[in-house]
């Protein structure tokens, strides 16, 4: 069964860089655009980053353009997530997801595989 496994999460301080990595337990995702999502308590859920199937074509965020940045190893079947400058506002369980397509979105529905999430704590 195609699993998600998000790792990396922790608690950091205003500032403080993180990287967020995403392990695919099988390279059936390599041809999927794959995403990134947050959810704060109360709050919906937030597209972060998306990456296209080949690592050709990103999105970020406007919250997050300039301090985050996505990059994916489909060797390694790996997603990872960058986040330079974290916020308290940056703190949240944050999630990677499979697209259906090829390319990315910031909408929700189009991912099918869905991780259990990472919490990500920035302390001011």
């Amino acid at each position: 069964q195609a699993r998600l496994r998000e790792s990396g999460g922790g608690l950091v301080q205003t500032g403080d860089s993180l990287e967020l990595s995403c392990q695919a337990s099988t390279r059936m995702f390599s041809n999927n655009g794959m995403g990134w999502f947050r959810q704060a308590p109360g709050k919906e859920r937030e597209f972060v980053a998306g990456i296209s199937w080949n690592g050709g074509s990103t999105n970020i965020a406007d919250s997050v353009k300039g301090r985050f940045s996505i990059s994916r190893d489909n060797a390694k079947n790996t997603l990872s997530l960058r986040m330079n400058d974290l916020k308290p506002e940056d703190t949240a369980t944050y999630y990677c997801a499979a697209a259906i397509r090829a390319f990315a979105s910031s909408d929700p529905t189009a991912y099918r595989y869905w991780g259990q999430g990472t919490q990500v704590t920035v302390s001011s």
